[in-house]
């Protein structure tokens, strides 16, 4: 008999509360990691995850929730609690915090910052970059990080130009400020296709230049693949320079 985890998202609270039930084992560890990368794809500051109503067959499972800790530490950066673990022992190779319940959990967390996430839908239409950008720089000021507005909306221009003209999905474009003085800056989409980056595209190629861009601004980038499509993010940093104004 196959195994099989199900999951609950609890989003009343100040953090998503993800309910976890069923058996862990490496069967259904992939799809422990695929539910929870959902929930992080929203960028939530903090998510908590019960496990008091998983059972865990194989103690090697438990380290896809190591994995994904490691996995999503640049992007989204959220902090990750565990509660709820009965045995703590099982669940040490997870690396993420223990708390004995779901209150002890909430309040080792603390309350969510105020207007620290935006987010916009937007289909794959001419003028998505243009809002994007404005988004940036509306919330730059916000945030006190002109500093990197620049750089950030070069980033947003070539990801979401990336889905309109080659996943022609819908998308979601998220900000969130990073350490001190850096923002995240995230798309994501409906697309399966994972970009790639092999370096500077030949000076005759055509095309292949914008994760060029985005690398040569960003501190750091990557992607996640999520159940319904991806998520593309990357970090910009305001000690960094910004290209455009040398």
């Amino acid at each position: 008999m196959s195994s099989d985890v199900r999951h609950r998202v609890d989003s009343a609270g100040p953090f998503p509360l993800v309910r976890l039930a069923g058996v862990l084992d490496a069967g259904s560890a992939p799809s422990v990691r695929s539910a929870l990368l959902d929930v992080l794809a929203g960028q939530p500051e903090a998510i908590v995850v019960d496990v008091g109503e998983l059972e865990v067959l194989d103690r090697d499972a438990v380290e896809v929730l190591r994995d994904l800790h490691r996995d999503t530490a640049d992007w989204p950066a959220a902090r990750l609690v565990l509660c709820n673990p009965g045995d703590p022992v099982v669940w040490q190779a997870a690396e993420w915090p223990l708390l004995a319940d779901r209150e002890k959990a909430f309040a080792q967390l603390g309350p969510p910052s105020v207007d620290h996430r935006v987010s916009i839908g937007m289909e794959p239409l001419v003028g998505a970059a243009r809002r994007s950008r404005e988004l940036i720089n509306d919330a730059c000021t916000r945030w006190g990080l002109e500093e990197v507005a620049g750089s950030a909306c070069i980033v947003v221009t070539e990801m979401v130009n990336n889905v309109v003209q080659h996943a022609h999905t819908s998308m979601v474009v998220l900000l969130a400020p990073h350490d001190t003085s850096g923002l995240s800056v995230a798309v994501r989409d409906r697309s399966g296709t994972i970009p790639s980056y092999t370096g500077a595209p030949a000076p005759t190629s055509y095309g292949g230049r914008g994760m060029l861009l985005i690398d040569s601004v960003a501190s750091r980038w990557g992607s996640l693949p999520l159940s319904d499509g991806k998520v593309v993010w990357a970090l910009l940093s305001g000690s960094m320079t910004d290209p455009l104004r040398g």
